[in-house]
């Protein structure tokens, strides 16, 4: 019924994987999974992001405009906590608490949300798919809505075959 790809990649493909650049006692370094060890890449003062920009805009450069082939994501400080402490060091500024406090109900909603989406994200819907394929076959639609969908699909890339032909 269902198809898994079991390719094992191979030496010449594409190996997906996570680097990440560290500052630590005044230096930067870089921990790939793929390398030995740390690649110290240097020291820095007070901005270490100085030091990993150049390093990251030569690797993006290696890569043509139109590829996908890296994601780009930072660790950073919890919004919510940061926002708590703000709010637990303003005195007698009820506007500045009254501001800070909009920004922790505005967060609490957005991780509500979060954690509704990622519940749905999680949920295994191929038992509720199959049981609608399985309705529709009985009811005699499942047919026509493929045979529909296909000639949706033919209709919209006619006139990219067109084009490609002229």
């Amino acid at each position: 019924m269902f198809e898994f790809d079991s390719k094992i990649p191979e030496k010449d493909d594409d190996v997906y994987h996570f680097v990440a650049f560290v500052p630590y006692k005044g230096r930067v370094y870089e921990l790939d999974g793929l390398k030995p060890g740390p690649i110290d890449h240097g020291s820095y003062t007070d901005d270490w992001i100085s030091v990993v920009r150049p390093l990251l805009q030569t690797r993006i450069a290696k890569h043509a405009a139109t590829e996908i082939t890296f994601n780009l994501m930072a660790v950073v400080a919890d919004k919510l906590m940061d926002l708590q402490k703000q709010l637990e060091n303003v005195m007698g500024d009820e506007a500045l608490a009254g501001e800070i406090k909009e920004k922790i109900r505005v967060e609490e909603e957005k991780r509500a949300n979060y954690k509704i989406e990622n519940i749905r994200r999680k949920h295994n819907y191929l038992p509720l798919i199959m049981e609608m394929l399985k309705i529709l076959s009985e009811k005699g639609m499942l047919l026509p809505l493929t045979l529909k969908a296909k000639e949706k699909i033919a209709a919209k890339d006619a006139p990219k075959k067109e084009s490609s032909m002229s």
